[in-house]
């Protein structure tokens, strides 16, 4: 059995009537990283995820999980994999142990290593001190790292992550980032789709992009910001009357429109030697600066750049 990647799928396509969901894709994951599957809404993330999780078979293409292929042997498919979707799905009348326990009893383990597998991870996600409060008073933050425990009964080693952070606010989000590094930390291979860009940015290891059910782009965050090409320079005047002397000064080496929001100039730069450049243009006209700096292209810029302005 093949176990170079913890998920390999090649060519898969699914249609929904007139409507292609999945259009060759192919994905490779490695035991212990994290993928980050990104695409605007409608791409095919999801419609990706329920296929690796054997819960829609493909009308095209294969897959394989922990070696197992995902129609062939989905039962041993789901023995290995968890799954946290958009929203939380715990059940908000029972307190935090009873939705674990419940799972654990459903995955058959006995009541007592039901109840010892809760408790394990009501401390490892730290949720102990709430464990008897009913899970409809937790914060969103706690409920979501309640549904993300719930994934974890089983004791996967491979987890999909369908938009675990959406609607949580910076904190929360915060919270959910550590626990999913942690995982990783532990050998857990994650699947991870988000429609938060700087989330893609901060965990995951490879990112695939997806349009119209189409790979459209793969590679590290570092590699993929590379591919535009451009960096951006910003310059805030010391002064504000010199705005439009500093603007004309940042047009000298910009490569592209020069952006004026406030006091902030902005523009598109391919030289390396650009900001040493901006800088002896800026002294040769006697403009002072409150900030002056360069920085690469950010992932969301990136994903602008291969899918359009479409969200």
């Amino acid at each position: 059995m093949d176990t170079t990647y913890a998920i390999r799928a090649e060519g898969l396509g699914k249609r929904f009537g007139d409507t292609t969901a999945l259009d060759g894709v192919d994905l490779a994951v490695r035991p212990g990283t994290v993928l980050g599957l990104l695409g605007p809404n409608g791409a095919g993330k999801t419609t990706a995820v329920r296929v690796l999780a054997t819960l829609i078979r493909p009308d095209s293409g294969h897959a394989r999980v922990g070696g197992h292929d995902v129609v062939r042997n989905p039962h041993e498919v789901r023995r290995l994999i968890g799954l946290t979707g958009q929203y939380a799905s715990v059940d908000e009348t029972l307190n935090g142990t009873e939705n674990l326990l419940m799972i654990g009893r459903l995955l058959g383990l006995s009541r007592r290593d039901a109840r010892a597998r809760a408790a394990e991870l009501l401390e490892r996600f730290e949720l102990t001190d709430a464990a008897s409060r009913a899970a409809g008073k937790y914060s969103g933050g706690m409920r979501r790292r309640l549904d993300l425990a719930a994934s974890l009964v089983g004791d996967p080693q491979v987890l999909y992550l369908d938009e675990p952070t959406t609607g949580l606010d910076p904190r929360s989000r915060n919270e959910v980032w550590d626990v999913i590094r942690t995982l990783v930390t532990g050998g857990t291979t994650v699947l991870l789709t988000t429609q938060y860009l700087d989330e893609a940015d901060q965990l995951a290891h490879e990112i695939v992009v997806i349009d119209h059910g189409r790979v459209i782009a793969t590679g590290t965050p570092a590699s993929l910001k590379a591919q535009t090409g451009a960096q951006t320079v910003t310059v805030r005047p010391a002064f504000t009357d010199e705005l439009d002397r500093v603007r004309a000064a940042v047009a000298r080496v910009a490569i592209g429109p020069v952006d004026v929001r406030g006091e902030l100039v902005t523009a598109p730069v391919s030289d390396p030697g650009a900001l040493a450049e901006l800088v002896r243009e800026l002294d040769e006209h006697g403009l002072v600066v409150a900030e002056l700096a360069l920085r690469s292209p950010s992932l969301d810029e990136v994903f602008l750049s291969l899918t359009g302005a479409r969200s």
